[in-house]
């Protein structure tokens, strides 16, 4: 290769999909490379010319642009185009002009052509937009989601202990206290040579010790091969959980060892299934209202981190993520609300105690503070059931504190005198905050328009709920200056579909996933919901009443939920790998952490996000009143 095909070479497979591919067949495409430099402003490809070349921009900038002439995209180095139109009788489809003067590598279509035979990944990234991308990752994201899927090695944490079969079973019982575990492994020579040196030769355990050796006074001199359990029953590494269960319960096995390649690496203890499954939600739930005290529930706030790192091994979904945190979070309320109960006595007067914000929405993680008000009886007089109501508070807000759901610091809790309100009280304030939505009221309905019911008169939640929904449904201005408010929360995105990074701070170089992604998606689909009257309060299921309602552009009705599901799980598994390399959860990332796959999808999803905020501020024109 000459020089400059090496320089090619090495241009091209920095950038996908030619980063995926054999460098050999990268140095093949380099040498078939033609060249041509382009003055900003020139037309580079017009609506209908022929195409036999996949571009690739080696520098400068190329617009893209539909047939009406609309911006469809911008490109810079490294990004491709003038694939589809190959793909499509060779004609082009989406007119290309420079912005900048740009140099551009042709790759012929016979080259491109071998490359979609030979190379699947080639194929796929070529033959699909940027929002089917983002489509297919999330897709093939919850194709594999079934909580039945971990692997046996997921249930145990250390390797086995082992001793030689020449031991006796002194030692064999002095080796199982020293390592405090309840089986050993016995080993033998392997006398062929292929395999391991050692094979599994049996297996003794605290049980075999008890009813073999003290039960029978066998001398503990003998050897340990006399009591332990010859041919074990095992399970190879790459069986799942349930298989173990299964094997387990079929010969009713109190210890299974494990092996990779007729090698034991670890021994599955029926502790080990039992803590396994103490960490699923359904599981926690159940123990969170056995808690007799603030004390003994504060004590589960491990097992919530752990609950939350199963589901996101597991491959669940952003939605049942979401949901099981927010119902482990309303069940640590609602148990409180009972012990408080039992303190201060039955309550003077009905009441709801209302969750707010990301609980409300199902969509809770591991990083949360407390927002929540209550509902009082319209009977409600201060001088007389103020001082309860007061003390339960204060009670449910320091128990949760205490237990991992810190205080608001916008001071949104029941404990706030402000919202506790009665029935009446409160639709007159949400009226107030729709009749006149001012700065402060358009921040407080972000979060008190995302309400659900925890406790007491639950059903008031739901009536408050329908009101808002009846009343900002017909108020055009008020759903505009929601739609402006939602816009002040902009992806992370630069000209370029660059990463715009924080550039001060002690978090500089990083992107905020929830300020900058999570939290302005779920803005903007609450206003789409409240404009088709949704009740639902999940992002996810109001977007399913914004689809059926017809409100977004054809076409692309399906892309928003591609985005929030890709970008919520950035996060997700974000803070997953936090708690388990013992790290202090957090919404921020560093995109050179990422993948090139996540990098590539993320910008897509940020991308999706900032074509709904534009349609947002057309949909929802904003005039001064």
């Amino acid at each position: 290769m000459e020089a400059e095909q090496i320089e090619i070479a090495g241009f091209l497979a920095q950038y996908p999909p030619f980063n995926d591919l054999p460098k050999e067949a990268v140095q093949e495409v380099a040498c078939q490379v033609e060249i041509s430099y382009y003055r900003a402003g020139t037309d580079i490809f017009k609506f209908g010319d022929e195409i036999h070349e996949l571009c690739v921009i080696r520098s400068g900038a190329v617009e893209i642009y539909r047939r009406n002439g609309e911006l469809y995209n911008r490109l810079s180095e490294g990004d491709l185009f003038g694939q589809l139109g190959m793909l499509m009788n060779n004609r082009v489809r989406l007119p290309a002009r420079t912005l900048e003067d740009s140099l551009i590598y042709f790759i012929p279509e016979n080259v491109f052509t071998e490359l979609c035979d030979r190379f699947e990944s080639f194929a796929y990234f070529v033959e699909m937009d940027d929002n089917s991308r983002l489509s297919h990752a999330v897709s093939s994201q919850n194709a594999s989601n079934d909580l039945m899927i971990s692997k046996v090695t997921a249930l145990f944490s250390r390797g086995p202990v082992a001793l030689d079969e020449s031991a006796t079973i002194r030692e064999a019982a002095q080796k199982m206290t020293e390592e405090g575990v309840s089986s050993l492994l016995i080993m033998r020579r392997n006398p062929e040579d292929e395999g391991p040196e050692e094979l599994l030769a049996g297996i003794i355990t605290d049980r075999d010790l008890r009813t073999r050796v003290v039960a029978t006074g066998i001398d503990l001199d003998t050897s340990v091969t006399e009591v332990m359990t010859r041919n074990p029953v095992t399970l190879d590494d790459d069986a799942y959980a349930f298989e173990a269960m299964l094997t387990m319960l079929r010969y009713n096995l109190h210890h299974l060892p494990i092996l990779d390649n007729q090698r034991p690496i670890g021994v599955l203890a029926t502790s080990d299934i039992v803590r396994y499954e103490s960490q699923s939600s359904l599981h926690l739930v159940s123990t969170i209202l056995r808690q007799n005290s603030v004390e003994e529930l504060a004590m589960l706030q491990p097992q919530v981190n752990a609950c939350f790192v199963r589901l996101v091994n597991e491959d669940a979904n952003s939605h049942m993520i979401g949901s099981a945190m927010s119902v482990i979070g309303r069940t640590f309320k609602q148990r409180l609300l009972e012990l408080a109960e039992e303190k201060l006595g039955p309550p003077p007067i009905p009441y709801c105690f209302l969750a707010l914000g990301s609980m409300a929405r199902d969509e809770q993680l591991v990083i949360t503070d407390q927002d929540n008000a209550l509902i009082l009886d319209n009977r409600y007089q201060p001088e007389k059931h103020g001082d309860y109501f007061e003390e339960l508070a204060a009670f449910v807000s320091d128990a949760l504190n205490t237990c991992g759901y810190s205080y608001c610091t916008g001071l949104i809790m029941a404990t706030n005198p402000r919202w506790r309100k009665t029935r009446d009280e409160w639709e007159a304030c949400f009226a107030d905050w729709i009749d006149n939505p001012d700065p402060e009221a358009l921040l407080n309905c972000s979060i008190f328009f995302d309400l659900d019911g925890v406790w007491g008169k639950t059903e008031w939640a739901d009536q408050l709920n329908t009101y808002i929904v009846r009343k900002t449904r017909r108020s055009p201005y008020f759903l505009a200056c929601l739609a402006r408010n939602a816009l002040s929360r902009t992806p992370p995105l630069g000209f370029f579909k660059s990463f715009v990074m924080e550039q001060d701070g002690q978090h500089r170089k990083s992107i905020n996933l929830k300020r900058r992604g999570t939290a302005p998606t779920a803005d903007l689909i609450r206003v789409h919901a409240l404009a088709v009257g949704s009740r639902a309060q999940n992002s996810f299921e109001r977007l399913d009443d914004v689809i059926k309602a017809d409100i977004l552009p054809k076409g692309r009705e399906t892309d928003l939920r591609d985005a929030l599901e890709f970008i919520s799980m950035v996060r997700i598994r974000h803070q997953a790998q936090d708690l388990e390399a013992g790290r202090e959860p957090d919404n921020r990332i560093e995109p050179e952490d990422l993948s090139d796959f996540e990098r590539r999808n993320l910008k897509e999803a940020f991308q999706v996000l900032s074509n709904s905020q534009r349609f947002l501020k057309f949909r929802y024109p904003y005039t001064r009143k």
